[in-house]
């Protein structure tokens, strides 16, 4: 879990809830186990729309407009990141909606 919660580190903006990273990494064992599946495309609208449909509306629950604009911030942030994890994507989408409690 160390290199999850490392790249979770270098982009979070809050201290990081560790049980919240464990229980994703658990969650999403077998998509990160894949190299196709293990980053996300900001650069792929399909990829976001994803990523929009499966995480935010689906397992956490959302719905609106602001969906997007919060996928967007996340793109923002970690644009440095030519590989962006989507443990990290994720956690940082659950963390700007106060979902890490999901996870935890």
């Amino acid at each position: 879990m160390s290199t999850h919660l490392d790249d979770v580190k270098k982009y979070a903006k809050k201290p990081v809830n560790e049980a919240a990273v464990a229980g994703l990494e658990k969650t999403y064992r077998l998509v990160l186990s894949k190299p196709d599946t293990r980053f996300v495309a900001c650069s792929d609208k399909a990829e976001l729309e994803t990523v929009r449909k499966n995480f935010l509306e689906k397992k956490l629950g959302l719905s609106g407009d602001a969906l997007d604009a919060s996928i967007k911030d996340v793109c923002m942030t970690m644009k440095a990141s030519r590989s962006k994890s989507r443990l990290t994507f994720c956690y940082l989408l659950a963390e700007h909606h106060g979902k890490l409690d999901a996870f935890a």
